[in-house]
């Protein structure tokens, strides 16, 4: 059984999972799905062909599924579908996409915070944290386990990697490399992500890799097809340093921050800098 507040609105063709809880004031439109154990708080608006995966709870005040912001949609059948256990929390809105069939997709386990907005044509990845209005536009990327900082707004076709560190009140224009940590404007880099790497158990030998291929990048002057191939001929083939390769080459608006780069932060040696 459902718990469905008797001043909620849910509109006859909605899918509603079980143990699904709808407060007070929420709406929900006729094209929803809500599977089972979604939580939607007080004063939510979802409309569209959205589905909201098992789990996930969104709070007072977002809207989910809303016409594209974009003046191209001509009314095509678009998607949204968010996974499991998210938190979408205050008024945070996203859109649904633009272009026949097309979506707009968010992973598992995403922390969306207050006030972020997620345009047409975004992809985000598992356990993805936005924090309090960072602002995607159409067609942006977002990888596994990045995380954007508060008050961000990412260029439209975009991309951030996988791991990285997006610091608040950054501007980001180009492809933000996976694994990396920077932020500012003009946009910096710090280096890797070292801390975040060790959270998630990186082995010490693939860290150092992607140091290296970091390094190689932006501090060797190569030009990046240069810098591309010394990484693949130098470093050993880690599927981390396989996934940078592809990112860098694959880059269709270019990588941020080669031309301005500061220096890792080092204690005595890199060994030290770099152990568990």
């Amino acid at each position: 059984m459902s718990n469905i507040h008797p001043q909620a609105i849910v509109e006859p063709g909605a899918k509603v999972g079980k143990n699904v809880t709808i407060e007070a004031f929420a709406v929900v439109k006729k094209t929803v799905t809500l599977e089972d154990n979604v939580v939607l708080k007080s004063h939510v608006y979802i409309d569209g062909n959205t589905t909201i995966g098992e789990g996930t709870v969104v709070w007072p005040g977002a809207s989910i599924g809303t016409k594209t912001q974009d003046l191209k949609f001509r009314g095509e059948k678009t998607y949204v579908v968010i996974g499991k256990r998210c938190e979408i929390r205050e008024f945070v809105t996203i859109n649904s996409s633009c272009q026949e069939n097309s979506t707009v997709r968010i992973g598992d386990e995403c922390l969306i915070m207050a006030y972020c907005h997620v345009a047409h044509n975004c992809e985000i990845g598992n356990r993805v944290v936005m924090s309090n209005s960072a602002m995607l536009a159409g067609h942006v990327v977002v990888e596994d386990c990045a995380i954007i900082g508060g008050m961000t707004p990412v260029h439209q076709f975009s991309r951030i990697g996988c791991y990285s560190m997006v610091g608040g009140f950054s501007r980001v224009p180009r492809d933000v490399p996976p694994y990396t940590v920077g932020g500012g404007f003009p946009y910096k880099f710090g280096g890797i992500n070292i801390i975040g790497l060790k959270r998630h158990k990186f082995p010490l030998e693939v860290r150092i890799a992607l140091s290296k291929a970091f390094k190689i990048t932006y501090r060797s002057g190569l030009h990046l097809e240069e810098a591309i191939d010394q990484i693949q001929s130098q470093l050993e083939p880690f599927n981390e340093v396989k996934h940078w390769i592809d990112f860098c080459r694959n880059s269709k608006r270019g990588l941020l921050g080669l031309e301005g780069v500061t220096k890792l932060v080092q204690n005595e040696s890199e060994e030290q800098f770099f152990e568990d």
